[in-house]
Formats: structure tokens, sequence, C-alpha cells
């Protein structure tokens, strides 16, 4: 079996007892970085054996699929979230289904839902993007696309690069687009940047230094009052 294992996005308290008894009665542990996802291990108090989930290297998903077709039992983390979710892992999901091998996934934490739910931004659906990429002009066509849809868009972005997206939006799409970036969600500093783009990144800018993972919520006109009535066929 293939265990799917959500893990917390920050406090460490956000996990499940279900998580935490995959956890304990894995064989192995596959992981993103095992020095990330041995902090949690550890407090914890669970020694089960880790591995390292390498997405990018096809021998990598090759052993650990002859692994779980030995019969063991793995439990799949990423450093932080779901699993296949922005995040390494749908690569070895498709080739164990695809070998027959059985997979379950763990509900639990994602920032997206994290952020969006502390936002205000509307109760309906929502567009997820995850991140981005580099070129500008890819990066609009998406959020456009999106926006067009009518309901929230979320992002993910590192605190390096937030505030140059936010002045690729500014440019491209308008300075007056309603956005909250949220950052060290569940954390000790945990924060909601909210106004227009242009705020949004005029408040980033001033900073001397731009800590934590951010998840960037774009909101189109009229977002703030849907619900999920509207979602629903006339």
């Amino acid at each position: 079996m293939l265990y799917i294992v959500p893990t917390p996005i920050g406090n460490l308290q956000d996990i499940t007892l279900r998580a935490l008894d995959v956890l304990k009665s894995a064989d192995y542990i596959l992981c993103e970085d095992t020095r990330q996802s041995g902090k949690l291990l550890s407090a914890y108090g669970i020694s089960a054996k880790t591995l390292r989930y390498n997405e990018n290297d096809s021998s990598a998903v090759s052993r650990l699929l002859e692994v779980l077709k030995s019969g063991k039992n793995c439990a799949l983390v990423s450093d932080a979230g779901t699993p296949c979710v922005s995040d390494p892992g749908w690569r070895l999901v498709k080739a164990a289904r695809e070998a027959g091998v059985k997979v379950t996934a763990l509900p639990g934490p994602t920032a997206a839902a994290c952020a969006l739910s502390g936002a205000g931004f509307g109760g309906g659906g929502f567009t997820f993007l995850g991140f981005m990429p580099r070129k500008p002009g890819k990066i609009l066509k998406m959020i456009k696309a999106a926006l067009a849809l009518e309901r929230p868009v979320i992002i993910y972005e590192s605190p390096y690069r937030i505030v140059k997206l936010l002045e690729i939006i500014k440019a491209g799409i308008g300075p007056d687009v309603k956005a909250a970036a949220a950052r060290e969600l569940s954390k000790t500093f945990e924060e909601y940047i909210i106004g227009t783009v242009s705020e949004v990144a005029e408040n980033l800018s001033a900073r001397k230094k731009i800590l934590g993972e951010f998840v960037l919520i774009l909101a189109p006109s009229g977002a703030e009052n849907l619900t999920e009535e509207d979602n629903e066929e006339d």
C-alpha cells in the first residue's frame, strides 16, 4: 500500500491522528527531504525508516516502486502540506497505480485552502494555479485565463519572487486587482496582507527582508460577494 500523507504546513500540532498512525506503522517513509521530515518524526517519536524520493529521478521512482511491489507499506510525505499538490509525488502515484499497487490518500493540510478560508474572498469555487512559470508572458496568460472564470485565483510564490510577481500582475493586468498575500500560515508570525495588487506590492517592497512562503490570492471584480449558490446552474 502507498499512503499519501499530508503533513503540517507550519504548526506541528496540525498533524492528524490517522496520519500519525500511518507514519508509525509504515515500513518506509518516502520523503522529499529526509532532514525536514525528520523534524516532524522526531517530535512525535516516530522511528520508521526514511527514504528520499526525488521526483525528477526516474531511477528513484523505479526503485521505490519495486519496494512497494515487494509488499512493503510506504507513506509518501512532502516537506509540508499535501504531496502531489504543487509538491512531489504524482509520478510515483501514477506508477504505483499502473503497477496495480494500492494507493490511498489521507486528507490534511494544504496552504491553498487555509489561505482562502482566512482571506474572505467569496464562498464559492476557486482556481488553483500553484507555482508560476518564470516568463512574464506565460504568467499573465495563465492568470488572465483564470480570472476570466470569475473566481478567486490562488498562486504559490517564494519570498524571493513575490514582489516581482506582483509587479508583473500590476503592469499586465492592472494595479487595482484585489489581492491577499498570506505568509507563515499556522505559525507564530502568520500574516495576511490584503489590498490591491499595488498596495500589497508596496507593503512588501518597503520591508528590509521578506520571509516565509506565500499564498497569493487574486480576486476578480465582485468575487468578495460570491457564494456557493453562485456556482449552481440557473
